[in-house]
C-alpha cells in the first residue's frame, strides 16, 4: 500500500509539473520559426508601423496572429513586449492601412513610430544609427508604466512631465532639449541612475500630456 501511495505521489508531481512546464511554454515558438512572428533587435528605417499588440509578456494565444501575414516582435525595455504589422515611409502612409488592419480584429491598433520603442539590450543611438536632428526639440524619456506613478518619485528632477499616449502607457520625461544638445543630456541623465533613458521628439508626446 505504501508503494501504491508513493507511485501515486510521484505520478501526480511529475503531472503537476508537466502542467506548469506547459503553461509556462512559449506557445508562439511555431510562429517565430515560420517567420510569421520576427523578433527584432535594433530599429532601423522604415521607421513607421502599425501596433497590434503591447503586453507584459508575450501573448499565449497564437490564434491572435492567425489573420496577419506577419507580425515584428519588439521586447522593449520597460518590461513591454510589442507587435506590430506593415512598415511604412511615413505615418501618413501607415495610416491609410488602420482601417483594414481594424477591420481584421485588430480594434485597438494605431501607427508608431519605432523610433520611440526602446529595446532591451540596445542603446537610444545604438544599431539604429539614430542621430538628433537638430532642429528638432526633444524630452528625455526617465521611465514607462503601466500605472501611474506620482511624478515626485523622481525627486532628481523638477518639472517631470506625464503623458498618457494612445497604447495606455504612462510615460515620465524631463526637460526639453535642442538637438544638439539632447546628447550630452541624455548622458548625464543616464549617469543619475537611468541607464534605459532615451530621447523623445517632444511633439511626438505633447498631445497626450497630462496637466
Amino acid at each position: 500500500m505504501t508503494k501504491i501511495f508513493r507511485y501515486s505521489l510521484l505520478g501526480a508531481i511529475i503531472l503537476i509539473q508537466s502542467l506548469v512546464f506547459e503553461a509556462g511554454a512559449d506557445k508562439l515558438a511555431s510562429l517565430r520559426t515560420n517567420k510569421k512572428i520576427v523578433p527584432v533587435s535594433s530599429i532601423s528605417a522604415p521607421y513607421f508601423a502599425i501596433q497590434i499588440l503591447a503586453l507584459r509578456k508575450a501573448p499565449q494565444d497564437p490564434g491572435f496572429f492567425k489573420n496577419i501575414d506577419q507580425a515584428n516582435e519588439y521586447d522593449c525595455a520597460d518590461g513591454y513586449v510589442r507587435y506590430t504589422v506593415g512598415s511604412f515611409a511615413s505615418a501618413a502612409q501607415a495610416r491609410t492601412e488602420i482601417d483594414r488592419i481594424k477591420s481584421l480584429g485588430y480594434s485597438e491598433c494605431f501607427v508608431v513610430d519605432l523610433r520611440s520603442y526602446n529595446l532591451n539590450g540596445a542603446s537610444w543611438k545604438g544599431k539604429s544609427g539614430f542621430s538628433p536632428d537638430p532642429n528638432s526639440i526633444y524630452t528625455i524619456q526617465l521611465a514607462a508604466y503601466r500605472y501611474p506613478v506620482y511624478v515626485s518619485e523622481f525627486e532628481e528632477f523638477e518639472n517631470v512631465m506625464e503623458f498618457y499616449p494612445e497604447d495606455r502607457i504612462y510615460r515620465y520625461t524631463v526637460g526639453e532639449f535642442p538637438g544638439d544638445q539632447a546628447m550630452a543630456e541624455l548622458s548625464r541623465i543616464r549617469g543619475l541612475g537611468y541607464p534605459q533613458a532615451h530621447l523623445v521628439p517632444i511633439e511626438k508626446y505633447r498631445p497626450y500630456q497630462i496637466e
